[in-house]
């Protein structure tokens, strides 16, 4: 292993879940091969850009709004509990994305950024919505 290489760096590359993490102005600073995967921007194409680029455009003021306030507070509001929300590919196609987010903090408690896990459960929700949907026509 070599320092570039560190375990920690390895773990975070091989995970099978998405691990993003984006500095307090909302840049992302690191993208594993899982978040490549999910939502189709090599890290080369993601490193350096706004989180926008995996938002769909609709859900980003609100996303902002959230990101802002935890910036400013120093938590989150779900307080790391994982929640179903829409992720964008790169193809323009919406996923469901199930995430998890939690801050990344300095010595101080100063907020640095925001880490953020994910795994794409599109393939579940649209057959949970067409399993409902049939049982609704049934009733």
């Amino acid at each position: 292993m070599t320092p570039s290489n560190s375990l920690g760096e390895l773990i975070l590359e091989q995970a099978a879940e998405a691990v993003v993490y984006a500095n307090r102005h909302g840049v992302i600073e690191r993208w594993n091969a899982a978040a490549a995967r999910m939502f189709g921007f090599s890290a080369a194409e993601a490193l350096g850009q706004s989180l926008d680029l995996m938002i769909p455009e609709h859900l980003r003021k609100a996303h902002w709004r959230g990101f802002d306030a935890a910036m400013a507070s120093g938590k989150t509001r779900l307080g790391g509990r994982p929640t179903l929300t829409r992720g964008l590919h790169k193809s323009g196609q919406k996923l469901y994305v199930e995430m998890s987010f939690a801050l990344v903090v300095d010595d101080a408690g100063a907020p640095l950024g925001s880490v953020a896990v994910a795994r794409d459960v599109t393939e579940r929700v649209e057959r949970e919505k067409a399993a409902a949907g049939n049982a609704a026509l049934r009733a």
